[in-house]
C-alpha cells in the first residue's frame, strides 16, 4: 500500500456510513446518559467501585483511535521494548483481561503505561484503554482497547494503522458496533525503524504480539485487518486466510459467506490460490501454536475507502464477530 494514502477522519466516517454531523446529534443524546455511566457501580471485570481505573474521560472513541493513529504519519524513529518490557506489558494485560486492576495498574506503571477508563459519547458503551502515560518511545508502541462492559470474547487487531489505509477506523467501528471486543492498535507505520522492527505482523519482539498473545492464551478468537493494491493477480474485494494453520474453521467459511451475501468478491485461502495469504504472519503463526482461531483479513481499498464495499466490509465482519459475541455467553 502507499504510506501517504491516509483519508481525513471525517472522509471514513462517511465511507462506512457515518457522517461526522449525525454522531454530532448522537453526542448530545447520549451526554447525559454517559455521565451517569461514570458514576455507576457496574463494570465489566468487577462490580467494585474501587476497581474502576482512576483515570476516567468522556470521549469519542472514532476520534481517540485516529488521533493516535495519525502519529504514525511522519514515521518517527522506532526501538521495540525489551524482553522485560514485553513481558511486564503481558502479564499487566493479562491480569487486567482477568479483571485484576490493581495488579495490572502497578505492572503497566513499571513500563510507562495506565489504564484509562473511556465513555465512548456516540454509543454510551465503556472501554479500557491501556497506552503509555507520555509522548515518545513508548507511545508508539501501540494501544489496547477492551470494552469494559462485557467480557471479553473476541478481538481484532490492526497492525498496519495509516500504511493499510482505513484499518485503525474499521477496528475502531467493529468496537463500537458489538459488545464484547478488544482492538489491538499498533502504534508505529510499518516502515519506521530499522529494517522491519516496526512491521509487527512480522515481529514477535513488539508490544503488539505480547498483548495479541495475551488474548490467545484465554483462547479468544481474533481477526487481523490489513490492505491490499488491486493488480491482475489480485481481483478481489477481500482475501481471507487463517494464516499458518492453512486450515478452515467454521467461522472463516462463515465470513466468507457473509461478504459474498453482500456481493463481494472472496478469495478463500484455505480453498483457492489466493496471494497475501499471511502464512508467514507471527500472530498466526503462535494463534495455531495456542489452538485459537485466527482469520487473515485482506481488504481492497473500495472495502475500506469510500465505496459501498466498505460498508459490506463493515457489516460482513460485525457479524462474525456477533457470533463470536454470542457464542462467548454459553
Amino acid at each position: 500500500m502507499s504510506p501517504a494514502d491516509l483519508h481525513t477522519s471525517a472522509k471514513i466516517d462517511c465511507s462506512l456510513g457515518i457522517t461526522r454531523s449525525s454522531r454530532s446529534l448522537r453526542v448530545l443524546a447520549i451526554l447525559g446518559f454517559a455521565l451517569a455511566l461514570l458514576g455507576c457501580q457496574a463494570t465489566s471485570r468487577g462490580d467494585v467501585e474501587a476497581e474502576r481505573p482512576q483515570a476516567r474521560e468522556l470521549v469519542d472513541l472514532d476520534d481517540r483511535v485516529l488521533e493516535y493513529a495519525k502519529q504514525a504519519e511522519v514515521r518517527a524513529p522506532y526501538t521495540p521494548p525489551s524482553d522485560t518490557q514485553r513481558e511486564r506489558l503481558a502479564r499487566g494485560v493479562g491480569h487486567l483481561l482477568d479483571g485484576d486492576l490493581e495488579e495490572a495498574e502497578q505492572l503497566l506503571a513499571t513500563v510507562g503505561f495506565e489504564v484509562t477508563r473511556l465513555t465512548d459519547t456516540a454509543s454510551g458503551r465503556r472501554y479500557d484503554e491501556v497506552a503509555a502515560r507520555e509522548p515518545g518511545t513508548k507511545a508508539r508502541w501501540g494501544r489496547l482497547y477492551v470494552n469494559a462492559d462485557a467480557g471479553v470474547r473476541w478481538n481484532v487487531q490492526v497492525p498496519h494503522p495509516v500504511a493499510d489505509r482505513g484499518t485503525e477506523i474499521l477496528g475502531a467501528r467493529l468496537l463500537e458496533n458489538t459488545p464484547g471486543g478488544a482492538l489491538v492498535l499498533a502504534g508505529a507505520h510499518r516502515t519506521s525503524g530499522r529494517g522491519d522492527a516496526a512491521d509487527v505482523a512480522h515481529r514477535t519482539d513488539s508490544a503488539f504480539h505480547a498483548i495479541v498473545s495475551e488474548l490467545q492464551k484465554r483462547g479468544v478468537p481474533g481477526l487481523q485487518l490489513h490492505g491490499f493494491a488491486r493488480a491482475s493477480d489480485r481481483p478481489y474485494d477481500a482475501i481471507l486466510s487463517t494464516g499458518a494453520a492453512q486450515t478452515a474453521p467454521e467461522e472463516a467459511a462463515m465470513l466468507a459467506d457473509f461478504m459474498e451475501g453482500g456481493e463481494l468478491r472472496v478469495c478463500r485461502g484455505w480453498s483457492d490460490r489466493c496471494p497475501l495469504e499471511g502464512a508467514t504472519n507471527v500472530q498466526g503463526k503462535a494463534a495455531k501454536r495456542h489452538n485459537t482461531t485466527f482469520i487473515h483479513v485482506e481488504l481492497a481499498p473500495e472495502a475500506r475507502g469510500d465505496e459501498n464495499e466498505a460498508a459490506q466490509a463493515l457489516t460482513a465482519l460485525s457479524r462474525l464477530l456477533s457470533t463470536w459475541s454470542d457464542a462467548g455467553k454459553q
